[in-house]
């Protein structure tokens, strides 16, 4: 059975809101599932989605939707298909009313938004036209979402005044009591979501060569898994089981990867693991404005001045070296990674060996409330590995049963 009160938020300095343990946590412990408080295509408005795509989705649940089945289609537009008749009659009632299907379609034939703009800012679009509906259907979401981190910025300004003249002249919200459609609303808003908007990935394709690159269906916002600090060693990650899940199928599954004490911060990893320093610094600070100085950035940091020092050395002998040395030099390498790293453990243990996967493993949830379970599950391909006797167990994409 479940524990209760698990985490608790907190303010740290430096760091801003916090999730922190309550108690002492045991590795494959759920410590949060979320739901999303809105969701939009992560697909460009001017083409159907197998441009992008090998799949089609449901435009309410993101299922992938079946060749076998024929999916039903939005009856004013016909632009948007749906993988039941709930699926259908929820999105007209709320996310796909009257305003949201005139305003893609008036923005789809766009020409300055679709042809001279980079998919990135029609995507944009997707998610303010999401939004703004949001206050219209559900004035208290609305709150929440505009109550999450993310205030606008210079370098982002250009984008937010062409797409709020753009919908300002095609579809302006319908007015709403004590809602102000303005520039500075607009700016916010788009700060918000490229702050906390989780992707919600395609299905593992394991016939690719790298079955661990996937492109995103979808956007979610999913506001209590939002307060999630990074980390690159993260303690928890994340699941989702989309195409599998009987029910709520876009909640986000916060799970613990190992053991931690009462008081320590829970923290993610905003992507995959295996990124190397200095992609992962670049992508934290253009995509979130910090530099993270996590005990892993602080000892590869080291190494990165250590291979600029490098090189500065002479090309020539550099590669006489390569040449004449190349079998010592993988073992000397191989030596201090285990001597240097104090974190290799962490890869070894809990970084997925499937080929060109690199995702995150964690214990399945277990029953037992003193010890976790042997068996590992991969946040990416669903590999179940058996941690008692190394064997691993091809258990595809979300094998166990899914929590309610």
């Amino acid at each position: 059975m479940a524990r209760e009160n698990l985490v608790r938020i907190e303010e740290i300095q430096g760091r801003g809101r916090a999730i922190v343990s309550s108690q002492p946590l045991r590795g494959g412990e759920i410590v949060l599932r979320d739901s999303p408080i809105l969701l939009y295509s992560a697909f460009p408005l001017n083409g159907q989605q197998l441009q992008f795509s090998t799949s089609i989705y449901c435009d309410n649940c993101f299922r992938k939707l079946q060749s076998a089945s024929a999916p039903l289609s939005c009856p004013s537009c016909s632009q948007h298909r749906f993988c039941s008749p709930n699926c259908l009659s929820v999105s007209i009632a709320s996310s796909h009313n009257t305003w949201v299907c005139q305003a893609l379609s008036r923005m789809r034939d766009c020409p300055s938004l679709v042809l001279h703009q980079p998919m990135e800012r029609q995507i944009q679009a997707r998610f303010l036209i999401a939004a703004y509906n949001l206050a219209l259907v559900s004035p208290s979401n609305f709150q929440i979402l505009s109550s999450l981190q993310g205030h606008g910025e210079d370098k982002d300004a250009v984008a937010a005044q062409f797409l709020h003249s753009v919908i300002s002249s095609l579809c302006p919200p319908p007015s709403i009591e004590g809602f102000l459609f303005s520039l500075e609303l607009t700016s916010a808003l788009l700060a918000k979501d490229k702050l906390n908007a989780f992707g919600i990935m395609e299905p593992v394709d394991f016939n690719k060569e790298n079955c661990g690159q996937r492109s995103v269906r979808a956007y979610g916002i999913y506001p209590k898994a939002s307060l999630f600090n990074h980390d690159c060693l993260p303690n928890a990650c994340r699941f989702d089981y989309v195409d599998n899940a009987p029910d709520r199928n876009t909640d986000v599954i916060i799970r613990m990867i190992h053991d931690v004490p009462q008081g320590r911060e829970i923290c993610l990893s905003y992507f995959p693991i295996n990124e190397n320093y200095s992609s992962r610094q670049k992508r934290l600070l253009e995509d979130y404005g910090f530099t993270c100085e996590c005990d892993r950035c602080k000892v590869e940091a080291n190494w990165s001045d250590q291979e600029d020092n490098e090189g500065d050395d002479d090309d020539e002998e550099n590669e006489a070296m390569e040449e004449d040395h190349d079998e010592p030099m993988v073992e000397e390498a191989a030596s201090e990674y285990e001597t240097d790293f104090p974190h290799a453990y962490f890869f070894v243990r809990y970084m997925c060996n499937r080929e060109n996967c690199w995702g995150t493993l964690a214990p399945l949830p277990s029953s037992n409330v003193n010890q976790s379970s042997n068996l590992l599950e991969c946040n990416v391909c669903g590999n179940i590995k058996n941690e008692a006797d190394d064997i691993d167990a091809d258990g595809g994409q979300g094998a166990y049963s899914i929590p309610h």
